[in-house]
């Protein structure tokens, strides 16, 4: 089952902000994680929120929201793990 990403417009602007290294390997570890399974081992269901996880990479995190009946995630935010769980 393969799931197709959307992206809001802050994760957009967050890499596009971004070193180019830095975005490369965050939109690559999303890809990579999320196209396939939709809830890897590594992700985390954000508390208070029905169907809304988030994945670590490295410093950073993506939080994102599962849409199981178009098979799409869309991701909310990324941003360092100080500032994303504030938006």
């Amino acid at each position: 089952m393969t799931f197709l990403i959307e992206y809001d417009k802050q994760p957009v602007s967050f890499l596009k902000k971004s070193d180019k290294n830095i975005a490369k390997r965050i939109f690559e570890k999303i890809e990579e994680l999320l196209t396939k399974d939709p809830v890897p081992h590594t992700a985390v269901a954000i508390v208070g929120e029905h169907g809304v996880y988030r994945i670590r990479i490295g410093d950073f995190r993506a939080v994102y929201r599962i849409n199981y009946e178009n098979k799409k995630i869309i991701i909310i935010s990324i941003d360092k793990r100080s500032k994303v769980y504030d938006k």
